[in-house]
């Protein structure tokens, strides 16, 4: 299974902090019928059990949809759950050591702040790439901000789908408009907001009206 641009629109990541009183599969089900086009499990604290435990939910979850489900840095939990593919950034596995693990069939996703990384990843067999931090993002407080002029040249210089990550919003979406982004990624403008189901639905709109 590979990705298609359309499966990139709307693609949440995924933080249990943000979830109150709800269970994860209870609000990936609720994102998956407002619209949202891709789901990243994204977990750093919870042991093997739990963690393959929970991926399995979830994969259950995404495929009654039909919908992309990738997990972020854990190819062994990827590949025991058969998810769909892998997410990984800079400093995790290389790109190409992933897909020698993962086989021509999964897809690989990578982080990228430059072009060179861009094409590099590309080359290493990546199905498609998250650029960010686009915006100033209170959920990854390391992240640098990638400028658009950057955005623009990676978007034009890969020929895989390429989603924003880091700080996208309601509010600030259409500064986007023009930058050839295939969609957006995002954790807190879903997760944090009172009405998840219409949160989702009005990202997934706006990311159809300002992108690419």
């Amino acid at each position: 299974m590979k990705v298609d641009r359309k499966d990139m629109v709307l693609y949440l990541v995924t933080d249990r902090t943000w979830l109150k009183d709800k269970t994860l599969p209870e609000v990936v089900e609720s994102v998956l019928k407002n619209k949202a086009t891709f789901i990243q499990l994204r977990e750093k604290n919870l042991d093997y059990e739990k963690f393959k435990k929970l991926a399995t939910e979830l994969k259950g979850i995404t495929d009654q949809y039909e919908i992309p489900f990738v997990i972020n840095d854990n190819i062994e939990i990827a590949m025991e759950v058969d998810a769909d593919g892998v997410h990984i950034g800079q400093e995790d596995l290389a790109a190409s050591k992933a897909r020698e693990i993962l086989g021509k069939d999964k897809i690989l996703g990578v982080s990228v702040a430059t072009v060179e990384e861009a094409i590099e990843a590309e080359k290493s067999g990546a199905d498609y790439l998250g650029v960010g931090s686009v915006f100033p993002t209170n959920t990854k407080l390391d992240a640098t901000n990638v400028e658009m002029k950057e955005i623009k040249k990676i978007t034009k210089a890969v020929n895989i789908p390429v989603v924003g990550i880091g700080g996208i919003n309601e509010e600030n979406i259409h500064l986007l408009k023009n930058s050839g982004l295939d969609g957006i990624a995002v954790i807190s403008a879903i997760l944090a907001q009172k009405d998840i189901e219409k949160a989702t639905r009005n990202l997934y709109k706006l990311a159809k009206d300002n992108l690419n």
